[in-house]
């Protein structure tokens, strides 16, 4: 790993050069280049094939602000979505009054709120963990999460951002609405700080230098956010029960050395079921304080 300067002392570029701007589908707002290095100077950082490893902890911040974006972008959508639908007739009445309408931006409010909580809940670890007052335990969580948080909220913000655009209509799939800037923007989330599919391997590399022991800590954690019963959301606890018992099941059998490229090819779909299951776990806890009809139709 290098620090390179963009200038030096007397304010001349570091032997760089512009070639050309990109052409961008989204994220136009920031400006991304094509650079020629020619003579620049750098200053190596770190030990020669320890670049990855010594970045590493800047890549946790970063992914977590990709997330930050992922989760705000979805916040927005849905926000000017929910303000739309109660001044936008149909059919006579408004949006907002069609119950298939509020079904669907229910949906949506599901979706970004757990992704709120799962987002906040990485951040509080990688606080912790920080300030070096986090356990063995929660170190291991930060490891697992936060991959996890980074690819599914990802894709979650192109899906929400997709199906928030299309309640405006005929509107949403106007340029001068600015609302298509939303869904162009959130498309580099799954790009930006490594894709779905390298955050997958990661996932599995993480469990594989770990020998196991971060999904110990997963699933310690997810079961204990069910313990506590309530009536009126025992359906749903006894779903994502079975759910961590599949998974369980899924990578008791799965895991072993012969099985590594079936690890690796179905590494996206166990990341996925892990984040779901995850976020489902930290709705139904949230619930035991929010008692809160949406909650319950997750």
């Amino acid at each position: 790993m290098f620090y390179l300067p963009t200038k030096t002392n007397d304010g001349t570029l570091n032997g760089i050069r512009l070639e050309k701007f990109k052409k961008k589908l989204g994220t136009r707002q920031m400006p991304t280049a094509e650079l020629i290095l020619d003579g620049t100077k750098a200053y190596r950082l770190s030990p020669e094939g320890r670049g990855i490893a010594t970045i590493s902890p800047m890549l946790s911040i970063t992914r977590i602000h990709n997330s930050i974006s992922a989760v705000a972008a979805m916040r927005r959508i849905l926000n000017l979505s929910k303000d739309f639908a109660k001044k936008r007739r149909a059919f006579g009445n408004l949006l907002i009054e069609h119950p298939l309408h509020i079904q669907t931006l229910a949906r949506l409010e599901i979706e970004q709120q757990a992704a709120f909580l799962f987002l906040m809940q990485v951040i509080r670890l990688f606080g912790s963990v920080e300030n070096e007052n986090g356990s063995d335990k929660e170190q291991l969580l930060l490891r697992i999460l936060t991959p996890l948080l980074k690819l599914y909220t990802g894709k979650q913000a192109v899906s929400v951002a997709s199906e928030g655009l299309e309640s405006f209509g005929g509107h949403g799939y106007l340029e001068d609405t600015l609302i298509p800037v939303i869904l162009r923007d959130a498309q580099v989330l799954s790009i930006w700080e490594g894709t779905t599919n390298i955050l997958s391997l990661d996932v599995l590399r993480c469990i594989e230098k770990s020998k196991g022991e971060v999904l110990k800590a997963f699933f310690e954690d997810a079961a204990s956010k069910l313990k506590t019963t309530s009536s009126s959301l025992s359906e749903s606890q006894t779903i994502l029960n079975g759910s961590l018992s599949k998974l369980t099941t899924f990578i008791a059998k799965k895991s072993s050395y012969d099985n590594l490229m079936y690890m690796k090819s179905s590494s996206r779909d166990l990341s996925y079921s892990l984040a779901r299951t995850y976020m489902g776990c930290l709705l139904y806890e949230h619930a035991q304080y929010e008692k809160s009809d949406v909650w319950h139709t997750w």
